[in-house]
This record gives structure tokens, C-alpha cells and sequence, in this order.
């Protein structure tokens, strides 16, 4: 997966993620935070290091160490013009996020923003997604960032890159790697029968599975809106919205199921505004949104990789009352939970363990031109921490997400949680999509219609 995300790439498909991080004042010098993150590189290798692809794609791409890693270009300097509004950090950050990453260099870097409002700063950060996945990113994000306002700085460690292999040696590992890897996936595939204590378990697996084909039939006929798909160029609109995890804990109170069902359904609320102000909105209508799933198990916390598979979510964006229409995604992610979609979609996305790696790029190049109607958005939700981060004593106040667009996909709503605010990050095409905000916009009034529906 990691090697795909990195294949996919392309002029109108950056494909890393990212975040805005706003603290509390006074901003610090730019030298200040480069010593930072010069103290804290020790802490995460990767980010020293670079991807090497190989002629032809004889095997997959493999992470270097960077000769030449400088880290004063990946942190970096700006600043938003007056009234430092949030209006002027969206505006900057979907020009920033819209960029590609040098491929030839660590795949990431961060900026440091002044002149918010407030006496506020920011860090906008990107990272590509070959590195992370959304609870890797989290797990990275508190590696960066202190528990105490008063944590010392350690010093710099002296680094020195290993020496790069040659082109040849890797060209051999690489094809040594085409064969054996599919075979030793092979001696422990499925990779879910390890998570399963007994055939009884396996072939309950499988009724499950069989069984919810049918209902999973029915939810990929259902009809879509032909407006929220089409072509990607390179620039982005990125816009947010903001909850409280208290007033959904108060919805969820009332209507049962769990707080992403409260999520999702404020996120159809969205959906249907957008659709209704562009004259788009029928009858029996849904948005299919892909909901990816961690299964990163706990031992491989603070790994960096991608450990994620998915499920389809049916936005019912034509049903107009908001407790039916939660009821109906409670319904649904009951359903996904007993017939283990993500399982069942872990194994095929291990089953990309058997492709030569050329014909792993090609797939992954093609998948992502292909036109395709099935999916109209990607909706995913990552736990953040509990309690407070800092950086350089100053107090973390908000974090928004950034998730990237790809293929046929113009919209995608990265959902994060710190301490107790929920924040979507919206992210768009910018020619499709000018009426982004509509779907901010309608994502609060979604959690404010639920309130008003369940109060006593």
C-alpha cells in the first residue's frame, strides 16, 4: 500500500497528507522551531530519508538515507497578510497543500505561519502518505509535540546517512524480492486467518461475508449524484467546520450507535445542502463514501506505514429528517461491523503482496484515471489526543486535517479529534467544486439540527 500511494502521484495528484495546527501566542522565531524539529528528527529516521525507485520498477521503491539532507529546507517561513483572519489560513493553506513534494527529497515538510489574529501561529504540515496513514500521522504528531508547556529541548544528535546502495544491488534485491516476497506471503496468507483463533471462526467469517452480499448488492445499486464527480486539476480549495464532542455525546445519548455515526450523519447533512443549492438532489439518492478503517493492531503504534483497509458507506442525502437519516448510517455500520467488510477488504488489499512491482505501478497509475461513478467521497475519521500538546511552550488550540483527492473523487472530509473539538477539513478540487463551503456550512447545521431534534 505504501508503494501505491507512491506510484499514484502525479501533476494533479499530490498524494500526501497534512494538517494545520494553530497554537496559542506569542509566535516563536523561525530559528527557534528549526532547532526543534533539528532535536526531534532522531525520533522519527524517515524523515531523513528519501525513496529510491528503481529502472523499470524491477522492484519496489526502497527509503534511503539522504546525503544531502538539509533540514532548513523542509521547515520553513511565511506569513498570512493583516487581519490574520481564518479565512487568510485556509486561503494560504490550500495553496500550500495543492503543491506536490520534491520526490527526490524526505517526502515532507512543515511552515511556520504568522500574523494570526490573537497574537496565533500556525504550523501547516504535509507529509507524503507512502510514510503514514491518519493514526501513524497521530502518533507522529506526538512525537513532535510535548504533554508540558515546560519540557526541555534535547539536544541535536550527530547524524551521519548510511551509504546509499547502488543502482545494481538493488536492482538484485528487487527482483531476488518480485520472487520470494509473493511466496512468503503465501506460507501465512490469509493474513486474517492469524487473527482467528479456530475453523469455527473462519467459517463464520465466511457466512458473514456471504451473507452480506446481498444487502451489499442492493446499497452499489443505489443511484448517485453526477455532479460531485469528474476531472481533477492541480489547485484546491480547503475549508473547515467545527463540533464539540459534547453535543454529540449528547445526540448519541438519545439515539445510540457511536459517535462516528453521529459524524457521518452531519456529514450527509452537508452533502444534501451541497446537492440542493447546485439543483442536483432526487429521490432515493446517496453519496458512497469511503470510510477507511485502521487495522493497526496496538503493538505497531509509532510504526510509519500504512496499516488501513476500508468500508462503503450510502450517505442518505435525499432523506430529509436527521434522526432517520442517522438511523439509517447506524444501520448500515452495524451491518459493515458483522459482515467485516474491512476485514474482507484487508486481505484483498494484501493480496497486492503477489504483483510484481511494475505491474503494481501500472495499476496503481491506471486506477487513479480510470472515470468511475462508484464513489463520490472519502470520509475519514482520526482519534487525536485527550489532553493538551505543546509546542515550544506554546499551547496547541485546534488541529484541522487535510486528506488528499485522487482519481474521479473531487471531495474528500478528513475528520479529526483534540481534546474535546471535532474538526473536518474539507478538501476540493478548485475549478469542481467553487461551492465548497455550502458543504462546510451544511456539516454544522447537521450537528445543530441533531441537537435540536434530540433535545428533551
Amino acid at each position: 500500500m505504501d508503494a501505491g500511494f507512491f506510484f499514484i502521484e502525479d501533476e494533479n495528484v499530490p498524494m500526501h497528507v497534512g494538517s494545520v495546527l494553530v497554537f496559542e501566542g506569542p509566535a516563536p522565531s523561525y530559528g527557534d522551531v528549526v532547532r526543534l524539529f533539528a532535536a526531534k528528527l532522531g525520533t522519527v529516521p524517515r524523515y531523513r530519508q528519501r525513496v529510491k525507485a528503481l529502472p523499470l520498477h524491477v522492484g519496489r521503491p526502497v527509503w534511503v538515507d539522504d546525503e544531502h539532507f538539509q533540514v532548513l529546507y523542509h521547515v520553513r517561513h511565511t506569513a498570512v497578510p493583516s487581519p490574520g483572519a481564518d479565512d487568510q489560513l485556509r486561503n494560504l493553506a490550500g495553496r500550500l497543500f495543492a503543491q506536490r513534494l520534491d520526490l527526490a527529497k524526505p517526502l515532507w515538510e512543515v511552515w511556520l505561519v504568522e500574523g494570526l489574529e490573537d497574537g496565533r501561529w500556525a504550523i501547516i504540515s504535509k507529509v507524503h502518505h507512502c510514510l503514514i496513514d491518519g493514526v501513524a500521522g497521530s502518533d507522529l504528531m506526538q512525537v513532535l509535540l510535548d504533554w508540558r508547556a515546560d519540557s526541555p529541548l534535547p539536544e541535536p544528535a550527530r547524524w551521519q546517512p548510511a551509504t546509499s546502495p547502488s543502482t545494481l544491488d538493488l536492482v538484485v534485491d528487487g527482483v531476488r524480492d518480485a520472487v520470494l516476497t509473493p511466496v512468503t506471503h503465501l506460507a501465512k496468507f490469509p493474513a486474517l486467518a492469524k487473527r482467528l483463533r479456530s475453523g469455527t471462526e473462519v467459517l463464520d467469517f465466511g457466512r458473514a461475508v456471504l451473507r452480506s452480499l446481498p444487502t451489499t448488492a442492493r446499497r452499489l445499486a443505489a443511484g448517485t449524484p453526477k455532479t460531485l464527480n469528474g476531472p481533477i486539476g492541480p489547485h484546491r480549495r480547503w475549508v473547515w467546520a467545527k463540533a464539540d464532542l459534547a453535543e454529540i455525546k449528547a445526540i448519541r445519548r438519545v439515539t445510540g450507535g457511536t459517535v462516528n455515526d453521529v459524524i457521518l450523519a452531519a456529514v450527509t447533512r452537508g452533502f444534501r445542502d451541497l446537492l440542493a443549492k447546485r439543483d442536483d438532489l432526487a429521490d432515493g439518492q446517496v453519496v458512497r463514501s469511503m470510510v477507511p478503517v485502521s487495522m493497526r493492531s496496538s503493538a505497531e503504534r509509532g510504526v510509519l506505514n500504512n496499516r488501513v483497509s476500508a468500508v462503503l458507506v450510502n450517505l442518505p442525502v435525499s432523506e430529509p429528517d436527521p434522526l432517520t437519516r442517522l438511523a439509517s448510517i447506524r444501520e448500515q455500520m452495524d451491518g459493515l461491523k458483522s459482515s467485516r467488510q474491512a476485514a474482507g477488504a484487508d486481505v484483498l488489499t494484501n493480496l497486492t503482496n503477489f504483483a510484481l512491482p511494475t505491474l503494481l505501478a501500472l495499476g496503481s497509475r491506471t486506477a487513479v484515471r480510470f472515470p468511475q461513478q462508484l464513489l463520490q467521497t472519502v470520509t475519514t475519521n482520526v482519534p487525536g489526543p485527550r489532553i493538551p500538546l505543546f509546542m515550544l511552550g506554546r499551547r496547541l488550540s485546534e488541529i484541522y486535517p487535510y486528506a488528499p483527492i485522487a482519481s474521479t473523487l473531487r471531495i474528500s472530509v478528513g475528520i479529526f479529534s483534540y481534546l474535546d473539538r471535532i474538526t473536518f477539513g474539507i478538501n476540493a478540487d478548485f475549478d469542481g467544486v467553487p461551492d465548497v463551503q455550502v458543504l462546510a456550512d451544511g456539516i454544522r447545521a447537521g450537528f445543530d439540527e441533531l441537537v435540536t431534534s434530540t433535545a428533551s
